[in-house]
């Protein structure tokens, strides 16, 4: 789907969600054959000509004006990132090419210092799709310990943390608050899908997900934006107990490529202990050595 399908989706969705009495709206008792605002009432609001509105919603009216874009997002009562995600949205693609498999991503040397750097401290770095490109001993110990370490450095079977939050009882159960952490997910991929809206792997997940999980697929209709950079999640860890990280999610500027996710706990907490004793329990087994004087014996 390109972006003015996604442009028209979002708009009846968020518009479906908004009831007259939200925006100071008199029904009069009259029945109304639609969930929430007119497309006539939405168009009042914002200022704006109702056919010209309708042209929007249903993805005719390219190259909106950044002001127009921007009256609809308040009669919405967008917040910043829905608003920023509305002008994304917006914006007139390019004519479509033929579209071929996207390049593998892959994590830089850069990045691949960066995980050493902080290996202390459980870190994920995390492809535009989630999939998982590489993780350090804690960030692999506290996200997924019941997977292989090595999984990530295979393309063909490397974990997608939106299929594990949705479709893996081992992360479901991480959360304590399961459904935060899954709207998370959901609002990061909306993002990504408005950014990227002719990449057949991310369309291809989006509809695995959607088959497979009625709680994605409910999730995903609604259409809410996440822009989750750092969120607080309580966790039930299977090796050190509960305790509550702060999830950072690290982009480069042009929010293109791979992103780092860093877990951390208030210093001298409970869940900073309990991070401090996942990395020693992660980190690698020094080989025994021989006790002086202990050699073999000889008769």
């Amino acid at each position: 789907m390109n972006k003015q399908g996604h442009l028209a989706d979002f708009l009846q969705a968020r518009r479906s969600q908004l009831r007259p009495q939200d925006v100071g709206l008199e029904t009069y008792g009259e029945r109304r054959r639609v969930p929430g605002l007119r497309r006539e009432e939405l168009a009042m609001l914002a200022g704006i000509s109702a056919p010209y509105y309708t042209r929007l919603e249903q993805g005719q009216s390219r190259n909106a004006s950044r002001e127009v874009l921007d009256a609809v997002a308040s009669a919405l009562r967008l917040d910043e990132s829905e608003r920023a995600h509305l002008h994304t949205l917006a914006r007139a693609p390019r004519r479509s090419r033929t579209v071929g498999r996207p390049p593998a991503e892959r994590v830089t040397p850069a990045t691949s210092a960066l995980l050493a750097a902080i290996e202390g401290t459980p870190a994920v770095v995390v492809g535009r799709r989630s999939d998982v490109l590489a993780w350090n001993r804690p960030g692999h110990g506290l996200f997924a310990g019941h997977l292989h370490p090595d999984s990530p450095d295979e393309p063909g079977r490397r974990p997608n943390m939106a299929r594990l939050v949705f479709l893996d009882a081992h992360t479901r159960d991480l959360y304590t608050d399961w459904p935060a952490k899954a709207r998370a997910v959901v609002g990061s991929l909306r993002l990504t899908a408005g950014r990227f809206p002719d990449d057949p792997l991310l369309a291809g997940l989006i509809g695995e997900l959607t088959m497979r999980s009625p709680e994605f697929a409910a999730m995903w209709a609604d259409h809410r934006i996440l822009a989750c950079d750092v969120a607080d999640y309580e966790m039930r860890h299977p090796l050190v107990g509960t305790l509550v990280v702060t999830q950072q999610t690290l982009q480069s500027p042009q929010g293109s490529g791979p992103s780092l996710v860093v877990a951390t706990a208030a210093p001298g907490s409970p869940s900073a202990t309990a991070l401090t004793l996942l990395a020693h329990t992660t980190a690698p087994k020094e080989p025994s050595r021989p006790r002086p004087g202990a050699g073999t014996r000889t008769p």
